[in-house]
């Protein structure tokens, strides 16, 4: 057994079963010993951002890390936009980086780089194994670290040496460290809160927003009147028929305030308090509006749902909670195609049980209301704002969750960051379709240039925020990857189009004229 095989063994006996990689000379040895070992799950993406991406959308859906496979500090460097999404989410993920040999590294080689500093602006745990003897216990060691709760990024860098030179054995998973439990003052504040009679709310995240957790707040909402919001970006919500309603928090600082004025108490879940994306001139970064006051009933490494519970049980609530009924919106009239008639259509037809990765942007923010009540869904979304991981999200969803159709509403700017993804939905034959919303834009640019009072776009300005000129052709860029495509600019078109993809197995891209 060489180092190489000691950490693909412990890799799988530590519950790791898939491993998406973009490998390079110093990984040739872990990449042998996928043969040998078996059990782990090897997904190449043309392109780290999507391997990275991928790990993300997968960990978020199974509930366990994904490992990436990334070759030195280049190909970190290429991931690093999506593990810095996967750290905002709390997804845990294990990075296996290799590296050049311990006695080749003083050569100062063309692809020397300092790899643990690149793997430090994105990761919770960073560690190098020193040996092949050490390469087993410290993957073990990452596995645990990338569990820690809510979800952590583990990057193991591991030198060609420490990988072709015996190892002894591999090592044992350690145990799982749980999360925190709440402090009862914690849920005081909370309760005397909601006893209050005063406006109050609770934002939600993590894990308390799906499962018995988010029915346990929809018995909160239903018992005391306190609604239930959520961030902007969350990384993972149970929506849809049978789930409470969670009010989504506006992206726009003026329209953020709006939305909590009179609130008087802010309990937050797993939650940070609001803060605006960026600094706009003359406006407030905070967003919690005067006199309302946040209280925190539990901090991301803590027990949520256990909290919930104590609140709810203090509260004496009713064991029941308001729950959407299975209202699809109704299917939009024919006539040129646009961003509202789109989700219109995908709630209508969205099958049961779906997995919806969005990184639409401008695009589809304005219609997220519509799916509140279609059939029931979890919805992924762009939780750090670095743009390019809807795709590459959806792609390892979809081979976590084999078994559930899986639609991306994808803006068109933002897909060109990593639309290798196709390639890897086809290679695997995975049940994604793909939605571009084609306004041939970098739309959200334009709201952004009147928000922060940069002035008027002239035509210089234009040309940097502008796709035309040549458009960009999604049929062509799709099939040439192997999945199917097909470009629709009429109502009537999108919903045959959509109807079909829900109907078949298998990737498929819409490029929707919007």
């Amino acid at each position: 057994m060489n180092g190489a095989e000691s950490v693909v063994r412990t890799l799988v006996d530590s519950g790791v079963d898939v491993c998406f990689g973009n490998p390079g000379t110093s990984e040739m040895h872990f990449v042998s010993a996928l043969d040998r070992v078996g059990g782990l799950r090897a997904v190449l993406g043309l392109f780290e951002g999507v391997v990275t991406g991928a790990a993300d959308g997968y960990a978020r859906m199974a509930g366990k890390p994904a490992a990436t496979l990334l070759h030195l500090g280049p190909g970190l460097g290429n991931g690093l936009a999506n593990l810095h999404n996967a750290r905002k989410a709390g997804t845990p993920i294990v990075n296996i980086i290799g590296d050049h040999a311990t006695t080749h590294q003083r050569f100062d080689a063309p692809l020397t780089s300092n790899v643990a500093a690149f793997a430090h602006t994105v990761s919770h745990w960073v560690a190098s194994t020193r040996s092949a003897r050490t390469a087993a216990a410290d993957t073990a060691r990452a596995v645990q670290a990338a569990r820690m709760p809510p979800g952590q990024v583990a990057s193991l860098i591991l030198p060609a040496d420490a990988a072709w030179s015996p190892a002894e054995r591999s090592a044992p998973p350690l145990p799982r460290v749980g999360a925190v439990t709440v402090p009862d003052t914690a849920i005081g504040h909370a309760l005397a809160a909601l006893r209050s009679g005063e406006s109050a709310a609770l934002l939600l995240r993590g894990d308390v927003l799906r499962g018995d957790s988010l029915i346990t707040a929809g018995r909160i909402a239903a018992s005391t009147g306190a609604r239930l919001l959520c961030d902007t970006f969350a990384p993972r919500i149970e929506r849809g028929a049978g789930r409470p309603s969670i009010e989504r928090m506006p992206y726009r600082a003026e329209q953020a305030l709006a939305f909590l004025s009179g609130t008087r108490h802010l309990i937050l879940v797993g939650a940070q308090a609001p803060v605006a994306f960026f600094a706009y001139p003359d406006q407030p970064s905070e967003l919690t509006p005067t006199g309302c006051e946040p209280l925190v009933l539990s901090h991301p490494h803590e027990d949520g749902p256990a909290a919930l519970w104590a609140l709810a049980d203090a509260l004496r609530v009713s064991t029941a909670a308001a729950r959407n009924a299975h209202r699809p919106p109704d299917l939009p009239l024919d006539g040129p195609l646009d961003t509202e008639a789109v989700m219109r259509v995908v709630g209508h037809l969205l099958p049961e049980y779906a997995i919806i990765s969005d990184e639409s942007i401008s695009a589809g923010f304005a219609h997220y209301p519509l799916l509140e009540t279609a059939a029931p869904h979890d919805y992924l979304q762009l939780t750090g704002g670095s743009i390019g991981d809807g795709m590459p999200v959806a792609t390892g969803a979809a081979i976590a969750c084999p078994d559930r159709k899986v639609v991306t509403l994808q803006g068109d700017g933002s897909a060109m960051y990593t639309l290798q993804a196709l390639w890897t939905q086809a290679r695997e034959r995975l049940d994604v379709t793909t939605v571009i919303y084609a306004n041939r834009s970098y739309r959200v640019l334009l709201e952004e240039l009147a928000g922060v009072k940069a002035g008027d776009a002239g035509a210089t300005a234009r040309t940097m925020l502008d796709l035309h000129d040549p458009c960009l052709d999604w049929v062509k860029l799709a099939e040439g990857m192997g999945v199917e495509a097909v470009r629709v600019d009429t109502r009537q078109a999108f919903t045959s189009a959509f109807r079909t993809a829900m109907a078949r197995r298998g990737p498929m891209l819409i490029e929707a004229l919007v």
